[in-house]
């Protein structure tokens, strides 16, 4: 035979045998995810946990609710997506993970810890639709509160800066708020200027937390804490200004029409590390109306639409998510395990700016 040949031949063989090595490669690559895939599923179900699989999140997707999945394996404490329709059902997690979040109009604020050799540092995220990070900030402790407002334009986040609970006295907090097209940051609400009956406040222990939004760019609640009361702030990020409005407000959640205030309530009688019951506040009246929950709730309540409160409660897997109505009738009903943080971000957009428009600094 010509040597010629032989060597066509010989080249032939390899070739057939490095594409037999690429297939049988290939095959076992996906036996090998099929396996893990199964694996992931049966453990999910030996645990009597929801079914979380890797997949694709948009802030943008209507009718969806995402929050951090709080279910053992490997997408706990991941962003993750389901149906708002079906709060229960099978789940999408996203790889990003978070401790607090929220989004509206395409724009998310994801707060996280950075792990470290000696102690653990904390950071805010700014992610645009595709949970794409577009800007970072420092957070000075550990996360607690995180809302965006309804046309996404701006970004609030409370850290604990001393303590790590709400119910006592001994804590300190600070709360920032950033403009995500321009990366202006208001490091400490403590900047602006408090008014109280008419008169400028001022008071050495004063922390506020858990900013809520208006639709207007400019106007937001919060918490403002000092001579052992807490209050409900009117704020003005034009005039830098926080006007006292109403005591006993913690954790302030605006209505989606802009005309109730959502919020947990100190109440006598009740365990110290247990305090708060959750009520709706009238904002024209200041009228405030009890709900059906009767357990102490310690969040910062989201409006699923204008009529249905969502908030967490422990759980077996740290918390579940809840719902009751805002009008005081009806009962609590649990309507996801293993969540929190939840946002229906595709619910909430302002007639006059457009959703996901962002223009924050880069990190």
């Amino acid at each position: 035979m010509p040597l010629t040949s032989i060597s066509l031949t010989l080249r032939h063989r390899v070739l057939v045998l490095l594409a037999a090595v690429a297939v049988l490669a290939g095959v076992a690559t996906a036996a090998v995810l099929h396996a893990s895939a199964r694996a992931e599923r049966r453990d999910q179900a030996q645990a009597g946990g929801p079914q979380v699989t890797a997949g694709r999140i948009t802030l943008t997707d209507t009718g969806r609710m995402v929050f951090r999945n709080m279910a053992w394996g490997p997408h706990r404490d991941e962003l993750t997506t389901v149906p708002a329709s079906d709060p229960a059902g099978p789940r999408t997690a996203a790889g990003v993970k978070c401790l607090r979040f929220y989004a509206a109009s395409g724009t998310g604020v994801c707060l996280q810890a950075v792990h470290g050799a000696v102690t653990d540092t904390y950071r805010a995220l700014i992610l645009d639709a595709t949970l794409k990070e577009t800007a970072r900030y420092d957070v000075p402790g550990i996360p607690s509160r995180a809302r965006v407002s309804p046309s996404g334009r701006f970004a609030a986040w409370t850290a604990f800066v001393g303590g790590d609970s709400y119910a006592g006295t001994n804590f300190s907090t600070r709360t920032a708020i950033v403009d995500t097209r321009t990366g202006k940051l208001t490091p400490s609400l403590e900047e602006f200027r408090i008014l109280k009956d008419g008169h400028v406040y001022h008071a050495a222990d004063v922390n506020f937390w858990g900013v809520t939004f208006a639709s207007d760019d400019r106007t937001f609640y919060a918490t403002l804490a000092t001579k052992g009361g807490t209050y409900l702030i009117k704020g003005d990020l034009s005039t830098r200004t926080a006007t006292i409005v109403h005591p006993n407000v913690e954790c302030p959640s605006l209505s989606p029409d802009g005309t109730r205030i959502a919020y947990k309530k100190r109440v006598p009688g009740l365990p110290k590390d247990a305090p708060w019951h959750l009520y709706v506040l009238d904002l024209r009246t200041l009228r405030e109306t009890p709900l059906a929950e009767p357990r102490s709730v310690d969040d910062q309540a989201v409006w699923r639409d204008a009529h249905t409160i969502v908030y967490a409660l422990p759980g077996d897997y740290g918390a579940d998510l809840y719902t009751v109505p805002a009008d005081g009738t009806g009962k609590p009903r649990r309507i996801s395990t293993a969540a929190v943080s939840p946002a229906f971000p595709a619910f909430a957009t302002s007639p006059t700016e457009p959703a996901g428009s962002s223009a924050a600094r880069r990190p």
